[in-house]
């Protein structure tokens, strides 16, 4: 896995934003809301409001975004996914101009993200991967993702894969400062400007539509 630049850092002290994030990010339609699934303390969702997104942050634990409570443009969701019915979302049905999940494994939820993006939202997924037990936790393959496992056609739905890679990440590009071993896919919906340009080479897949993937 190669990487050209460090990440940004979040001025709000909750983490360095994923260089992943950082670059998709950037597709998201402007002034479009985003969302962040299982978001923690919101570094991402943070960076999402700094570049001018209304954003929505759903966890079970949502104290880490006290400080955040009362503004207009932030939504803040306590639910949890894995509880029974944690799948029915609290806002029923709704589609986002960006969807970001990082650190989170839920099976169950991976066949549900497509619906949640927009017809030109953006989907942006970071999470362990086999091998990461090498480096410490998880090191259960309940909480890693098989090799290729986001590329299935039941989780792409119709969405366009413009970026996808899997390996490790160096310690200077991840929070803990050590080595990890992450899958990492950037998916479009089917009206997204970035489909025009399909096959095109984004973090090392040609992305076609249909949910198909076609690796180099």
């Amino acid at each position: 896995m190669s990487e050209s630049a460090a990440p940004a850092i979040n001025p709000h002290g909750h983490g360095r934003v994923s260089d992943w994030v950082e670059r998709f990010l950037g597709g998201v339609a402007a002034g479009g809301t985003v969302l962040d699934l299982a978001c923690g303390a919101g570094r991402h969702l943070r960076r999402a409001m700094a570049l001018g997104h209304p954003v929505v942050g759903l966890d079970r634990d949502v104290t880490g975004l006290a400080d955040l409570a009362g503004r207009g443009d932030v939504e803040i969701v306590t639910h949890d996914l894995e509880a029974e019915g944690g799948l029915d979302f609290p806002w029923g049905v709704r589609r986002f101009a960006g969807v970001i999940v990082t650190n989170y494994l839920f099976r169950p939820l991976l066949p549900r993200l497509a619906d949640l993006v927009a017809e030109d939202g953006v989907l942006i997924y970071e999470t362990f991967a086999r091998g990461q037990e090498r480096f410490g936790k998880p090191s259960n393959p309940a909480f890693m993702l098989a090799p290729n496992e986001l590329l299935r056609p039941e989780i792409l739905g119709d969405l366009v894969v413009v970026g996808f890679e899997q390996g490790e990440l160096p310690a200077e590009f991840t929070v803990t400062r050590a080595p990890k071993i992450v899958q990492r896919l950037a998916a479009v919906g089917p009206k997204h400007p970035w489909v025009e340009a399909t096959p095109r080479r984004l973090g090392g897949v040609r992305g076609t539509a249909g949910g198909r993937v076609a690796i180099p």
